[in-house]
């Protein structure tokens, strides 16, 4: 982690005063052990302000097009999570479920912080979406805690064919664990773990003010996709 703290010793004063952040509840992050962080998904930039706003390093399992080095600012986007120690993850089919698993487990047993985005992808028009039951798969599995977090302001500095990042005020707030005790060993019941999961959803949704969809983003991604 002494890579991390080096890079972030970079990378985080420059974030800031490009994009001055407005933090609150950071102590929410239980300063020692497994920390699951869930977060609403406005836009590709996302882990790079939770991480400069945490104290805690923080792994995430991003998608291998976020390292796509096409662009100036995906190169340099790319390089900054590399050298936060971001995981990529193969998205073909077959390929990403078993790897995502498998890397979030290996993070959270080695004590660390872990970042996800439950509703799988980025939010097509600003609201907030169905969470992926993988999350409460991976927090019932460990028992470590999950910290709800809420983005503002992130979709308006990168958005879907612009390709130079504006300059906006960016919003970060942690709010306190979310209480997952009723569905405590019951990480391999599918009911259980969609009870859990909402009940992330919902604490996220206080936190950012969003209106909540009961859709997967992605179907509605596809289903605006078809036009």
């Amino acid at each position: 982690m002494s890579l991390y703290a080096a890079a972030k010793a970079v990378i985080a004063p420059a974030t800031r005063v490009v994009w001055p952040q407005r933090v609150e509840g950071a102590a929410h992050v239980p300063p020692k052990g497994p920390v699951i962080l869930a977060s609403n998904h406005l836009a590709l930039i996302d882990p790079l302000f939770i991480g400069v706003a945490c104290r805690r390093p923080v792994r995430f399992i991003a998608k291998q097009e976020l390292f796509d080095e096409g662009t100036l600012p995906r190169r340099l986007f790319a390089r900054a999570l590399r050298a936060i120690g971001q995981l990529s993850v193969d998205r073909r089919p077959g390929e990403s479920a078993q790897e995502a698993m498998n890397n979030s487990l290996a993070v959270l047993e080695g004590g660390e912080v872990f970042g996800i985005f439950p509703e799988g992808t980025r939010s097509p028009d600003g609201r907030l979406y169905k969470g992926q039951t993988g999350l409460a798969w991976l927090a019932l599995t460990t028992g470590a805690p999950v910290v709800p977090v809420a983005l503002t302001g992130t979709e308006r500095i990168l958005p879907p064919g612009r390709k130079v990042p504006s300059l906006n005020r960016v919003g970060v707030r942690f709010g306190e664990p979310v209480d997952l005790s009723p569905w405590k060993d019951k990480a391999h019941k599918a009911r259980p773990r969609r009870e859990a999961t909402d009940a992330v959803m919902d604490a996220i949704a206080k936190l950012s003010g969003q209106e909540q969809v009961p859709r997967f983003a992605s179907s509605v991604k596809a289903e605006l996709e078809q036009g």
